[in-house]
């Protein structure tokens, strides 16, 4: 009866868990370029009771008599599925159709990576510069920070499907400012680390990022201006799997209360 106190109590634990991923998922519905998130349990140790076991003729039976001593959440993986486009209009809205990831400069120096395309033009010393909503600069294909001369209008600004910058010509014909958006990809993106503000970071599980400019095995993005993406949340399915989680918390409760109360019953026999 302990072992059952035990297993249940891990049941309870792993749904928690479950419970928590959802409402961070719920919570991010509407959260630019974010991945639902999906936890996935694993089976603990099994006691094995009897390794061999016989019938009443003394034949061996084919299986052996193991009881399971619970459940742990073994990972929790994001989904990257591209997430619905929806057209805003704003000139420094873009979002990534495809696999890739933009990569910004972290305060401390350090290279992180997001879906979030609500970009802005950021004030600095040295012009302007294209940035996330933190203020944290995009940076090329040479890993370096986007930034223009403060005599040009970032209103007329475009970037093509490729990332590269356009800028009007005195004809109003748009040039290339020789800039391009350096996406990566990753060998294992549900591998990267997740940090706050929808920015992820390399991990040994993630592998090293995948220049797309540079790398032919890789099958291009595309970058959609006036776009951006939403999160790839099922609000359905979350909500079914919230229920799911529940019933099985409580299930896990009623298992324990019932272990208690066979507790309780053994320790009032009398000889």
């Amino acid at each position: 009866m302990l072992r059952s106190l035990w297993t249940a109590a891990s049941g309870m634990k792993a749904q928690q868990t479950n419970v928590d991923t959802i409402a961070n998922n719920l919570a991010n519905i509407n959260t630019t370029g974010y991945k639902t998130e999906k936890v996935e349990f694993q089976s603990l140790l099994y006691q094995t009771m009897q390794g061999v076991s016989y019938d009443s003729e003394g034949d061996v039976k084919p299986i052996p008599a193991q009881v399971g001593l619970g459940v742990k959440s073994g990972a929790i993986t994001s989904q990257f599925t591209q997430g619905a486009l929806s057209a805003t209009g704003g000139s420094f809205d873009f979002c990534i159709d495809g696999e890739g990831f933009f990569q910004v400069q972290l305060p401390d120096g350090s290279i992180g990576y997001t879906r979030n395309g609500a970009l802005k033009m950021a004030i600095d010393t040295d012009g302007i510069t294209l940035a996330t909503s933190e203020g944290y600069p995009i940076l090329d294909t040479n890993g370096q920070k986007i930034t223009l001369d403060a005599t040009y209008n970032s209103s007329l600004l475009a970037i093509d499907a490729s990332g590269n910058l356009t800028y009007p010509d005195d004809n109003n014909n748009m040039q290339s400012l020789g800039m391009q958006i350096g996406l990566v990809q990753f060998n294992n993106p549900s591998g990267l680390m997740k940090t706050s503000s929808s920015i992820f970071k390399e991990s040994a599980a993630s592998g090293t990022p995948r220049l797309e400019i540079s790398d032919g095995n890789l099958s291009p993005s595309s970058v959609l201006q006036g776009y951006l993406e939403g999160s790839n949340v099922q609000a359905a399915d979350e909500m079914v799997n919230l229920i799911i989680a529940q019933r099985a918390y409580e299930m896990n409760s009623k298992a324990i209360t019932a272990s208690d109360e066979m507790l309780q019953q053994a320790n009032n026999l009398r000889g």
